[in-house]
């Protein structure tokens, strides 16, 4: 069971936080206007494309460039093809990873790189095999870095990962960590902007640290967990086995991004599923082994030494619907008449590029606080 009260002792929380995560949460909005500055002075702001790349594929390790790809393929809608260069090898190490371009990759594509570690051959050679086959390549990689090295012989563009304000946070977690995703997403988003694929100028990537900047005051840790969206859906989802359900064209990405890093920093399993095909995908789960009411027997059990059964929840995050046209009810519907509990999560009003990094922020100090509670037991 999950210590409520840790959720509701700042300092407490603070020893818990051995990684730095909370940190890394309340840095993403400072993240963010580093990373604009550093791609204004890579050029980024003057370049002048000839037209919009056939197809970009995106490239780098771990969950932060997975979730880098997802996001970009999400903002960018049918402007042009995004696909995902998914690394092999046999281990999940920096030696070890490989990436191949697609057989189709060609002159008319745009090969984008993210790393927050930036010592990975593999890249490096991607890069290389870009350059042959005419692709042009821009990267995001720490300063100091061999793929930087890679990247600029090979006439790519590459700009600076933005650090961590006061210095990085634990290195075994940063490429899952709430910053390094917008270290490495801001300066592709000014990149594609200026391409005509997403909508993203210095104005909106302004708004968006904002929006970062306030979320963290509403879900930071002095922040009492009854006022408080991302201690409350930490609290709510304790022992429980998240569906993560979506709706609209930025909170799957942000749902998915939330199974992952729940995985990684919690330990913690889920499953997400965009609406309405989650109503039929999940529908037996709520009616299974795991739904609230699967024990009839669980209220006359003697249950002292026997560990409390996982049941699912339903957590909702919603974009705010357009045309009035929305699952959310036919949800919510399905869920109760499980007797299964329900989360949800809409941000305020604003931008579609506002409205994810609201999102990813309650999200991300969620799994933040679920990770603490489960090191705090550990």
């Amino acid at each position: 069971m999950l210590d409520e009260s840790l959720l509701d002792a700042p300092e407490a929380l603070a020893r818990a936080d051995r990684r730095g995560l909370l940190r890394g949460a309340a840095e993403a909005g400072a993240r963010v206007r580093t990373a604009a500055r550093h791609a204004a002075e890579a050029g980024i702001g003057g370049l002048t494309p000839e037209g919009r790349p056939r197809a970009v594929l995106v490239a780098g390790p771990g969950t932060a460039a997975s979730g880098v790809a997802d996001l970009i393929g999400a903002l960018a809608g049918a402007a042009s093809p995004v696909v995902p260069i998914r690394p092999t090898g046999v281990a999940a190490a920096a030696g070890a990873l490989r990436w191949t371009l697609p057989g189709w990759a060609g002159s008319v594509d745009l090969l984008l790189i993210a790393t927050a570690d930036g010592s990975e051959p593999g890249l490096a050679l991607l890069a290389g095999q870009a350059y042959r086959r005419g692709c042009t390549v821009v990267a995001v990689a720490p300063v100091r870095s061999p793929l930087r090295e890679a990247v600029d012989g090979v006439h790519g563009l590459v700009v600076p990962m933005a650090a961590a304000p006061h210095g990085e946070y634990d290195a075994e977690t940063s490429a899952a960590g709430p910053g390094t995703l917008w270290a490495l997403l801001t300066p592709l988003l000014a990149l594609l902007d200026r391409m005509g694929m997403v909508d993203a100028p210095p104005e909106a990537l302004a708004k968006v640290a904002d929006r970062l900047d306030r979320t963290a005051e509403r879900c930071g840790p002095v922040i009492a967990t009854y006022s408080n969206p991302a201690k409350t859906l930490a609290a709510e989802l304790a022992d429980s086995l998240p569906l993560v359900w979506t709706e609209g064209d930025v909170a799957g990405p942000v749902g998915r991004r939330f199974a992952a890093v729940l995985a990684e920093l919690a330990g913690r399993p889920a499953l997400v599923k965009e609406l309405p095909e989650a109503l039929p995908s999940h529908g037996t789960l709520l009616a299974g082994a795991f739904a609230a009411a699967a024990d009839p027997d669980a209220f006359f059990r003697d249950r002292v030494d026997e560990p409390e059964a996982m049941r699912a929840r339903v957590v909702l995050l919603r974009d705010r619907p357009t045309g009035g046209l929305t699952a959310g009810p036919a949800a919510r519907e399905l869920a109760l008449s499980h007797d299964t509990a329900i989360s949800e999560l809409e941000p305020e009003e604003g931008s579609e590029l506002e409205a994810l990094a609201e999102l990813l922020a309650v999200t991300d100090f969620a799994a933040v606080y679920l990770s603490l509670a489960a090191d705090n037991r550990a």
